[in-house]
């Protein structure tokens, strides 16, 4: 292991091999399955030369034709090429193009921490795309009754990351629902509702099992952008112009 890993909070760590572990079992994959289309449909309308992605869970970066360069980081899991906490990414401040966190506010130790992160790699006019479990679902539900790795999920209201990425100086652009169908490890199932995940869908009703949410970062001038001591680190690659960011948890 690396130092770097070594050095990572052991709660945290713990919390992100139990978050994988779950993504990897039926429910966890129904859920990324669905997410992914609705992922890939927002991606096609961005453009850029880096793409960020971070989530707790195996996975290769997620691709897209009109972005250069895509690139995974996070904890230390099959699939993330950066290994880094939550709270101190590698990368250079306005170096991404479009930065996307999935689940990464659910299953975090210190959730602002995270998003102010994801939020200092955007360029101005960027954007930053959130998934998270929806609590007024059928999935926050079954986050409640779960006595798994499940139960730990946050699941903060989509309206309270917006209210948070407002904060960040971003606009909040779009907000969607998936996954209507219920957490079941039966495909027989699964199948017989998937008439309810068409008109979910459809209808855009506010049950959805995620929610998506696209915000893009405002320009320098329209609206001041908070700015944070940091500590000046080394140059590091891939991303350009890298500076190291730290910051101390929240406590």
């Amino acid at each position: 292991m690396s130092e770097s890993c070594t050095k990572s909070d052991d709660r945290w760590l713990s919390l992100m091999n139990d978050a994988s572990a779950w993504f990897d079992s039926p429910s966890g994959r129904q859920l990324l399955t669905q997410e992914q289309q609705a992922i890939d449909q927002q991606l096609s309308r961005c453009f850029g030369s880096y793409l960020v992605h971070y989530g707790p869970f195996s996975s290769a970066p997620i691709e897209s034709q009109k972005i250069k360069r895509s690139v995974r980081l996070g904890p230390p899991l099959p699939g993330v090429e950066i290994v880094c906490e939550e709270q101190s990414w590698p990368i250079g401040e306005h170096a991404a193009d479009v930065v996307v966190v999935q689940h990464g506010l659910d299953f975090s130790l210190s959730p602002h921490a995270l998003l102010r992160e994801a939020a200092r790699s955007v360029r101005p006019g960027g954007h930053l795309v959130i998934v998270g479990v929806n609590p007024w679902s059928a999935w926050g539900a079954a986050r409640l009754l779960s006595r798994k790795t499940f139960h730990h999920a946050r699941c903060i209201r989509p309206t309270r990351v917006g209210d948070w990425l407002n904060l960040l100086g971003f606009a909040l652009e779009k907000r969607r629902f998936g996954c209507y169908c219920p957490p079941l490890s039966s495909s027989v199932w699964q199948t017989r509702l998937s008439a309810l995940e068409v008109v979910g869908q459809r209808l855009q009703m506010p049950t959805g099992g995620f929610y998506l949410l696209v915000a893009r970062k405002l320009m320098v001038g329209l609206r001041p952008l908070r700015q944070s001591r940091r500590e000046r680190m080394g140059q590091l690659l891939p991303m350009p112009v890298a500076k190291v960011s730290r910051r101390d948890a929240e406590q």
